[in-house]
């Protein structure tokens, strides 16, 4: 599918750390986006939904709205399934009567990360927390519903310009502390946002549907990853690892959680860059944190 040209509407475009990367990346190249936010649309709302879609007439349909609130999930329980679980297939429906491709997001936590090699987009999903079982069931759903024009791509640890994340609040948490501490016993694969934004284009242009893992190459802890970025910007905080006991959080996060990039690779013949890389250009580009010299 060439993008040019192409009216993409995207759930979540405005104000969401992948939805705003989603629009960059297809203005640039040469689609007309369409981002939304929930003030513009509820996406619980079938009506609505088929209105502006009447109205907008686009030729792409793409779902970056979720509920990401991992710990709040677990007191959210309700609104947490309504977004994950009861809006994709939703909003599916709406692309197959248009006959128009559908682009939903996943995630890592759909995994319970009892693994010790990386996650195959084979593997059954098998969550502990209400966030990875919401985004399960949203899976399922799709899947169920079998639209044969549906691409399904799960994301990891996800870090990039235009929202508040990981590596930004560890920043600045540098700034003010000489000392911090990280759980050094959870391992991933971190994900640039613009990254994964290029990446859901070059899997549209091959036509993909079905299951897809998208993230930056490599792998490493949530220590690993505060540390880099703490060096990268030349702060003379020390960071710590501790185990994840020492944090209390009400969600059961997955101790590996690593996704397997070979699928992606093989359909677009694109090896993803290094996290470390993607993290460079994020630190010292996006947040201009550049080296003292």
């Amino acid at each position: 599918m060439h993008l040019k040209g192409l009216t993409v509407v995207i759930f979540g475009g405005k104000t969401g750390l992948l939805g705003q990367a989603l629009t960059d990346a297809f203005r640039k190249a040469g689609a007309k986006p369409i981002p939304l936010s929930s003030v513009d649309c509820d996406i619980l709302n079938p009506l609505e939904v088929e209105r502006l879609l009447d109205k907008k007439d686009p030729d792409l349909l793409v779902n970056a709205a979720a509920y990401t609130q991992v710990d709040q999930a677990e007191d959210e329980e309700e609104m947490a399934f309504a977004l994950n679980a009861t809006a994709p297939p939703l909003l599916a429906v709406q692309a197959a009567k248009r006959y128009i491709p559908f682009i939903h997001y996943s995630t890592d936590f759909v995994f319970k990360g009892d693994k010790q090699t990386p996650y195959s987009v084979y593997d059954e999903p098998n969550a502990t927390s209400v966030y990875g079982i919401s985004k399960a069931d949203g899976e399922r759903g799709l899947l169920k519903l079998g639209y044969d024009r549906t691409l399904i791509i799960r994301i990891s640890w996800l870090f990039g310009p235009g929202r508040i994340n990981f590596v930004e609040k560890i920043l600045s948490l540098c700034e003010g502390r000489d000392k911090l501490t990280v759980v050094d016993d959870q391992t991933g694969s971190p994900s640039y946002a613009p990254d994964i934004a290029t990446h859901t284009l070059n899997l549209i242009e091959h036509d993909a549907t079905g299951i897809y893992h998208l993230a930056n190459s490599g792998e490493t802890t949530w220590c690993g990853l505060a540390t880099a970025a703490a060096d990268l910007a030349k702060s003379a905080c020390t960071i710590d690892p501790v185990p994840t006991s020492a944090y209390t959080t009400k969600a059961i996060r997955p101790a590996y959680s690593v996704l397997d990039l070979s699928k992606f690779i093989e359909t677009t013949g694109i090896t993803p860059r290094t996290w470390e890389d993607a993290l460079k250009t994020y630190v010292l580009k996006d947040l201009k944190k550049q080296p003292i010299h």
